[in-house]
């Protein structure tokens, strides 16, 4: 397996890139969030993951290897192929990714297109114990966090907003700060509304 590809940038687009490396000219599919790693510089350095089909050999590049391991974990999942990993990756950071299955956040994994309830279902089943103990997250800060989470979107509902509307406010909030209390959070989603 290709492990990584270091070479010239030649072509950057938000969905590929093309690196050449030793005259030869490589296409990796890559994410938003990886297109929006990669500096204009001339030399490179992506981790890949090469996916073989039958019909296709596909070559996907990321800007870490944390997101090749994200991805790698997300298509493990009955459900999920590469463009789906893709297209989570480019939605939501991996970081992102990684909070929202260790606190079974449904909703937010269900928000990316191509993911329906069943299969945000099972993403969380088969890779929360994974997520959990490969990144160390802790049981006790994500427990505290849906609390606050959900206090906050009570507050917020109260308030004449509309949970649909503030849900990913308030979840970006947390993952920015992950440490913030129940009000400074109501501030900081009250300013940005």
């Amino acid at each position: 397996m290709i492990t990584h590809i270091r070479g010239k940038l030649v072509e950057k687009n938000p969905t590929y890139a093309i690196i050449e490396c030793n005259g030869v000219g490589y296409y990796l599919n890559i994410s938003l969030h990886t297109y929006s790693k990669i500096t204009d510089s001339e030399a490179i350095k992506l981790y890949t993951y090469l996916n073989i089909r039958e019909d296709a050999h596909t070559l996907f590049g990321f800007s870490d290897k944390v997101e090749r391991e994200i991805f790698k974990l997300l298509i493990s999942v009955s459900g999920v192929g590469p463009s789906i990993g893709r297209t989570m990756l480019s939605s939501m950071t991996p970081k992102e990714i990684q909070h929202a299955i260790a606190s079974e956040d449904v909703a937010t994994i269900q928000s990316v297109k191509g993911i329906g309830a069943k299969t945000a279902q099972r993403v969380i089943i088969d890779l929360r114990d994974k997520i959990v103990k490969t990144y160390d997250i802790s049981e006790d800060s994500m427990q505290i966090n849906n609390t606050i989470k959900e206090e906050a979107l009570s507050a917020l509902e109260v308030l004449g907003y509309s949970r649909k509307q503030v849900e990913k406010l308030v979840q970006r909030i947390i993952q920015e700060t992950p440490n913030i209390s129940l009000e400074n959070m109501i501030k900081q989603a009250l300013k940005n509304l």
